[in-house]
């Protein structure tokens, strides 16, 4: 396979990764086997009515084989010929209302974890943050200008859903800007039963009673809590 810097859209340098055959008399099916890089929206939020819309345009103009947000984070498209591109992309921007995400030596697609739209520990507004700065950096997103690739990652709290420190050049990480707060009464309910432990999700299954001291205070990484009495 050649990889990447061959074949584009009008107007952008990036977003899509040229991919040929070097012996297409053998396999003309997969004489050209482009990829292209679809933005994904903030928090990854979608209808199935959407992801039926890039599924059916995919199956139409490519190979039908998808991976959605692997290690890159977009959307990827895998597997079309040169003259499809254009299609494609008219598509994407005229009918689907998206936009191409970033390959190559440039920014690539900022991504963010579902945030305060779904998360209880997000400290900020991971969507209006990663919005924003994939709007104020346009250029840099499909116009290749730098020696290597730059990634931008959003996590709402240090529990760091999308892997910002392992997989990112510059980490938003959201933290506790106030002092510690304890909610004494839902701690000593917690501890006798009246609130389900995690959420109920181990409802119907007998794990014993819950031990606030092994599975709290021992794990907590900077050993800043105790328990004293009740």
């Amino acid at each position: 396979w050649k990889h990447g810097g061959i074949v584009g859209v009008f107007g952008y340098g990036g977003g899509v990764i040229g991919r040929y055959r070097d012996q297409p008399q053998e396999f003309p099916g997969v004489a050209h086997f482009h990829t292209m890089r679809v933005n994904q929206p903030s928090g990854k939020f979608y209808t199935a009515e959407y992801l039926r819309k890039l599924c059916d345009l995919w199956d139409l103009r490519g190979s039908g084989v998808t991976n959605m947000h692997g290690s890159t984070g977009d959307i990827i498209f895998l597997g079309t010929t040169t003259p499809q591109l254009e299609e494609i992309f008219y598509e994407l921007t005229h009918n689907l209302g998206q936009d191409l995400g970033g390959s190559g030596s440039n920014l690539r697609t900022p991504s963010d974890c579902i945030g305060a739209a779904r998360c209880e520990y997000a400290c900020y507004d991971t969507h209006a943050l990663c919005y924003d700065l994939t709007q104020e950096y346009q250029d840099e997103l499909h116009r290749p200008a730098f020696p290597y690739k730059f990634k931008f990652k959003f996590d709402g709290c240090p529990n760091c859903c999308v892997a910002s420190i392992a997989r990112a050049d510059m980490s938003f990480i959201g933290t506790w800007k106030d002092d510690i707060r304890i909610d004494e009464e839902a701690v000593a309910a917690y501890i006798g039963g009246e609130i389900a432990p995690n959420g109920g999700a181990h409802s119907g299954r007998d794990w014993g009673p819950f031990n606030i001291q092994s599975e709290i205070i021992d794990n907590c990484p900077t050993g800043c809590m105790w328990m004293e009495g009740d």
